[in-house]
């Protein structure tokens, strides 16, 4: 059967059938894949966390108050960023359930792009090497250590900076009760232990009258 060339053409550019996806669910489905991103990274950045508590402790050990002041600026900085992720997702999830969700649009899809900015800072902290340089004494891992103290310094509130001094100090008080010398097992024992009586601490008798004979 012959068939008119426009009737031909129409199968190559008929139109494709419009996308049933909205901006709204589009919303849900990446707020799914930050919240996603954001369970892996818990999970990695925890072994982090970890081992820049136990460097503080090391450091300390070493006399090195001030690389180990930045391994826990370090560690504050980082539990900050889950916990800002944590509450950001939790804030764009009650936009989006919300009846006026086409007025908060623009608001949620600003606060999806900013919480990738978070996950994206989350990811860069999660090197356990990064953690080890903060030990070495070398050219290189004292300009890294500059770097990051300085960037840190305006990343933390005034309440983290006074946490981390109460962090420190609470380490530098264990490592002080560590160094204390033991207390000897066999002590002397003192001249009263076994309840003896020494011969001045005796009771003075009184010396009664001699009885007269008949």
């Amino acid at each position: 059967v012959f068939q008119h060339p426009r009737n031909k053409m129409g199968i190559f550019f008929s139109k494709k059938p419009p996308s049933r996806v909205n901006s709204k669910d589009k919303a849900v489905l990446d707020l799914k894949i930050q919240r996603d991103k954001l369970r892996q990274y818990q999970v990695k950045i925890a072994a982090v966390i970890e081992r820049e508590n136990q460097v503080a402790k090391e450091l300390m050990k070493q006399n090195k108050k001030k690389q180990a002041l930045i391994a826990l600026k370090k560690r504050k900085y980082q539990e900050t960023l889950l916990d800002q992720s944590e509450q950001q997702m939790a804030t764009i999830q009650k936009m989006v359930d919300s009846i006026e969700y086409a007025v908060m649009e623009q608001k949620i899809f600003e606060g999806l792009k900013q919480g990738n900015q978070v996950l994206d800072a989350i990811h860069k902290e999660m090197s356990i090497e990064a953690v080890e340089d903060l030990m070495a004494d070398t050219q290189d891992a004292i300009a890294y250590q500059n770097e990051i103290d300085g960037i840190l310094n305006g990343k933390l509130s005034e309440e983290d900076e006074d946490d981390i001094m109460k962090q420190l100090a609470e380490i530098e008080a264990e490592q002080s009760n560590l160094d204390l010398p033991a207390v000897p097992k066999n002590q002397i024992s003192s001249p009263h232990q076994d309840g003896e009586i020494t011969e001045e601490e005796q009771p003075t008798k009184s010396k009664g009258k001699q009885p007269v004979l008949a």
